[in-house]
């Protein structure tokens, strides 16, 4: 008898790798014979860099960087073995945007999209690669920024010129003034490496889903800010139109953590990859569920967008068509027809009773509370499916 147990981080209280243990140690306690299968998993977003060394064995890397305000920064990246898994020369590296870039880094009242800038994730590329890095997985989620990655590519050597010929920093304001784009002094480091980005979203660069207007406000941006960064992203494609042949403009992933997953694709050549798929083949997931008799899965608060994109609509994607029930267990929950209506088997929160929201999600009450509900899961599975 075995369970898979497959947890996003519940953002802003447990680590992915925390909410499996929690969950797994519930399990135990109401099946203490059941072989349980523990699988911290990420979308691209918050905890990606953890789950990504958790799978690949590699070793975690400081480097000296700048934040999203321009601020000296120490940030982390890791680095797993010397050619990558498809033996590429060269190691892997794997880049959390969010370690350098992310909007928590940012104190509220200073959060501006206009004025942040994904450099010191560019800087933490560099560092990986003169480290022997040649295969840069970068996950773009939780970034503080609308750049299209320009402060990022500008750490890697590209200038992005004014009508004028003066180089602009890397930054939403910039977008709408650039005229040229010079890559004379790129890395040949750079050149000779693979890029890939695992995104949380599939957002195209520009329009009514894109980067500015749906993402920008949670980033500190107003209206105006928002219709500004919309027309400077949209100058924007147009400029890597006209420099690389690429149009990025409606490309899925291309708004992903501000418009980098656009800038990386048109000037790095970077593949956008939907970030639950990248780390479930990783873990070479459908094998892993084949002889499961039940599926457990999770994040902070579900509602009919989960099934839309992110961690549990990833997870379905692989359950239903391999007949395996999908239990969801949350912080809260919303929408459970239309949840059901998708293939979860059975969602519930860890809230038992009133509580307030700092209170729940505290990591104590948090880890605590989801252990007791997988006991009452895993009572209720032993009772009712034949296996158990």
């Amino acid at each position: 008898m075995k369970i898979v147990v497959a947890m996003d981080s519940f953002k802003g209280s447990l680590k992915a790798g925390e909410a499996v243990s929690a969950v797994a140690a519930g399990l135990k306690e109401a099946l203490p014979e059941a072989e349980i299968a523990a699988l911290p998993v990420s979308d691209g977003g918050e905890g990606v860099l953890d789950v990504l060394l958790r799978i690949s064995g590699g070793q975690s890397v400081s480097a000296d960087v700048c934040g999203p305000l321009g601020e000296p920064l120490t940030a982390s990246y890791g680095m797993a073995g010397n050619t990558a898994s498809d033996g590429m020369a060269g190691a892997t590296a794997f880049i959390a945007l969010a370690s350098a870039s992310g909007l928590p880094l940012v104190p509220p009242e200073r959060r501006n999209p206009l004025y942040t800038t994904t450099r010191g994730t560019g800087m933490l590329i560099m560092d990986a690669l003169r480290a022997g890095a040649r295969d840069i997985v970068i996950g773009l989620g939780g970034s503080a920024t609308n750049d299209g990655a320009t402060g990022l590519l500008s750490a890697l050597g590209y200038r992005f010129l004014d009508a004028d010929g003066r180089e602009l920093p890397g930054t939403g304001e910039s977008l709408p003034k650039i005229a040229s784009i010079d890559a004379s002094e790129v890395s040949p480091m750079v050149k000779q490496a693979r890029f890939r980005a695992v995104c949380d979203v599939d957002s195209p660069l520009c329009g009514p889903l894109g980067a500015a207007r749906v993402f920008a406000p949670q980033k500190g941006a107003d209206a105006d800010t928002v219709e500004r960064l919309e027309q400077g992203m949209r100058h924007f494609a147009t400029v890597l139109y006209k420099h690389t042949g690429v149009d990025v403009a409606t490309l899925k992933g291309a708004g992903a953590a501000g418009g980098t997953g656009g800038g990386i694709a048109a000037l790095l050549g970077a593949k956008l990859l939907p970030g639950i798929d990248f780390i479930l083949d990783a873990l070479h997931f459908d094998d892993i569920i084949a002889g499961a008799s039940l599926v457990i899965t999770g994040e902070g608060r579900a509602d009919r967008q989960s099934v839309m994109g992110k961690v549990v609509s990833g997870i379905l994607r692989r359950t239903r068509p391999a007949g395996k029930p999908l239990v969801a267990l949350c912080g809260s929950y919303t929408d459970s027809q239309e949840l059901n209506a998708a293939g979860i088997t059975s969602v519930f929160s860890l809230t038992s009773g009133p509580v307030s929201l700092a209170e729940a999600m505290a990591p104590g009450y948090a880890r605590e509370h989801l252990r007791q509900l997988a006991v009452q899961v895993g009572r209720l599975a032993g009772m009712f499916h034949p296996g158990l």
